[in-house]
């Protein structure tokens, strides 16, 4: 399945290293959610050991600042 995200959340997500392959519907390049807090913060679990700029360490968890992940999760609850 390949998801479609709005061509201003794609400019904001200007620091991919991916190429944005999340979009190509490959889930292995998600990293897992594993709560949300207020309707906006991701909490994540890595599915990859790379490096993610958008990733940041929380205490033991991680918190996803992608803007192209966030619109992924909003829209299709992946």
């Amino acid at each position: 399945m390949e998801y479609e995200v709005r061509t201003e959340v794609l400019d904001s997500t200007d620091k991919c290293s991916e190429q944005y392959s999340c979009l190509q519907g490959k889930n292995e390049c998600l990293c897992e959610v594993e709560d949300i807090f207020d309707g906006r913060i991701l909490f994540v679990r890595p599915r990859q050991s790379r490096a993610c700029i958008y990733r940041i360490s929380f205490g033991y968890s991680y918190v996803c600042n992608c803007p192209t992940r966030q619109a992924i999760y909003r829209n299709y609850q992946r």
